[in-house]
């Protein structure tokens, strides 16, 4: 995953569970974001293209009401 606070790329373990992801099912275009997981007091945003999830510290995807635009704004925001 890309860590913007750190500005590199990082290796984690993450388990999409459930209890932990939002996975979104109208995605149709590369930059749309398919899924928000919440990891260690952070969130990793995921694109619906292949690319590498980015993860924001100190939000959850309950601050942003698990909505789909306000993590691609705070994506955008990061990056």
């Amino acid at each position: 995953m890309y860590n913007p606070q750190k500005g590199r790329l990082e290796t984690i373990d993450a388990v999409m569970t459930d209890k932990n992801t939002i996975w979104f099912d109208n995605c149709e275009d590369g930059q749309d974001i398919s899924m928000i997981t919440d990891f260690e007091g952070g969130i990793l945003i995921s694109e619906f293209a292949y690319g590498r999830p980015v993860l924001i510290y100190e939000v959850t995807s309950a601050e942003i009401g698990y909505d789909q635009k306000k993590a691609k704004e705070l994506k955008d925001q990061y990056i």
